[in-house]
């Protein structure tokens, strides 16, 4: 019987223990408030090109980040030394650097009330993820991508079949008394194949699997045949003449525009007055229909942890579910603590929280909330237009709206696919984009943190031949 393989062993380190004494040591030290973070997390990645492991990594890594204040001053460092000698040194230095920075009215850690987290399992850690022997896991990559390949004569080479495995574990520690942590895991099967058509003319594309859990994973020889099927239809492709069309966007690249409303709606932004959507709240922005939700709490169907789901936010607050958009009328900013201060407001408990520097603005499980259409629906309903597969650069200004971008997919006439398209650009302002949305799909599927269904937007231009 194959032996299987176990997580690295990165237990020797009480965290919770870790970032207690952090705090206290900082406090001691002269801070008048801090906070400590520990990570530690192991990872494994294989990638198979025709047949052959070209790539094999696995690591492991542990470290500890530090934020301080003295009075309206703050500061942060990090180190993976955890040696006593290390965390003197993260400690004298976070000091050090605090006392010459410039004093900040909004800066701080929340009010101790604020503080919490949620009690229930959340099912965010499996360790089935390491029930897989080295052997086993690459047979998953090789697997995936000989499906790809033995779809169609077409398909001659591949940048590879992936299997990747990973675990982790975060501790939050305050000296307002929060402490709290959790685990998580992640696995994933990838194939990404190329076709050359008769030509000459070659193609890529891909498709991929990821979950908390091994049962969740779809089969690579599923993956590797979607992976061939969306290569293969991007054969022939060409440009279509500029004109302005319904866009059709397929929920792998919809996911990208929900992602840049989530961004125009960071508070950040918003207190800069840096987004189109300053000044917006409470009004309507988007067509009725339009609805979009940040929920860190979210189970997935299958019972499991969302790819986003957490017990609590980077600064120690419980997480929430935060409705940004509803029918239409933007009801939230999406606030941390500073960004709220700033605004006069209460944070949504959006912070998030990297091992140095100070809080940012994260999402959990955001998604734009389904419709009634089938994707076919949607597509059938279009005379002419353009259904996007993929973008390319990044050409979203949340301060303007303005909206351009590279995008390949296919052509529609008449409610059929008729021609792959490349080399185009589609552009729009994003205000305007989201009063336009003209239908919204019913196959929301989260594949990651962010997630939406197929959308139409009427009124965008291509720019092409």
């Amino acid at each position: 019987m194959a032996q299987t393989a176990s997580a690295p062993d990165l237990t020797g380190i009480d965290l919770e223990s870790l970032t207690a004494d952090v705090v206290k040591l900082a406090m001691k030290a002269g801070a008048s408030d801090a906070e400590a973070v520990a990570r530690e997390g192991d990872e494994f990645s294989v990638n198979v090109r025709m047949g052959e492991v070209e790539t094999l990594k696995e690591s492991g890594s542990r470290a500890l980040g530090l934020r301080l204040f003295l009075g309206r001053r703050s500061a942060s460092t990090s180190t993976s030394d955890l040696t006593p000698e290390g965390i003197r040194l993260l400690v004298d230095g976070a000091l050090a650097l605090a006392k010459v920075t410039e004093e900040d009215d909004f800066t701080g850690l929340p009010d101790a009330s604020e503080f919490g987290s949620i009690d229930s399992d959340l099912h965010l850690y499996y360790e089935d993820v390491y029930s897989l022997a080295g052997p086993a896991r690459i047979d998953l990559a090789r697997r995936a991508e000989a499906a790809a390949l033995e779809t169609d004569p077409r398909i001659t080479n591949s940048d590879g079949g992936s299997f990747d495995a990973a675990t982790g574990r975060k501790v939050l520690a305050n000296s307002r008394g929060f402490a709290g942590g959790y685990r998580s895991s992640y696995a994933g099967v990838s194939a990404a194949p190329i076709a050359v058509d008769a030509n000459g003319h070659k193609q890529r594309d891909g498709w991929w699997t990821g979950a908390r859990r091994l049962l969740d994973l779809e089969s690579p020889e599923s993956i590797g045949k979607e992976a061939a099927r969306r290569t293969l239809r991007r054969l022939g492709a060409r440009r279509v003449p500029t004109q302005s069309v319904p866009i059709v966007f397929a929920p792998e690249v919809a996911r990208s525009l929900i992602g840049s409303i989530f961004e125009a709606a960071s508070g950040d932004a918003i207190w800069r007055s840096a987004s189109f959507l300053a000044g917006k709240l409470g009004e309507q922005i988007a067509a009725s229909t339009l609805t979009i939700i940040d929920d860190h709490t979210m189970l997935l169907p299958s019972g499991v942890g969302g790819f986003g789901t957490s017990p609590f936010d980077g600064e120690g607050l419980p997480s929430r579910r935060t409705v940004v958009v509803e029918n239409g009328v933007l009801r939230n900013y999406m606030l941390n603590t500073y960004t709220a201060r700033k605004l006069g407001m209460k944070s949504t408990h959006n912070g998030s929280r990297g091992l140095a520097g100070t809080p940012g603005i994260g999402c959990g499980n955001l998604y734009l909330q389904p419709g009634q259409l089938t994707p076919d629906d949607i597509i059938g309903g279009v005379s002419a237009g353009l259904y996007v597969t993929s973008l390319m650069g990044f050409g979203v200004n949340v301060v303007t709206g303005d909206y351009s971008q590279g995008a390949t997919g296919q052509w529609i006439e008449n409610g059929q696919f008729t021609h792959a398209v490349e080399e185009v650009t589609v552009a729009g302002n994003l205000a305007e984009m989201l009063n336009n949305v003209t239908a919204i799909g019913n196959d929301l599927v989260f594949r990651g943190s962010v997630a939406s269904p197929t959308l139409r937007i009427d009124g965008m231009t291509i720019a092409g031949a």
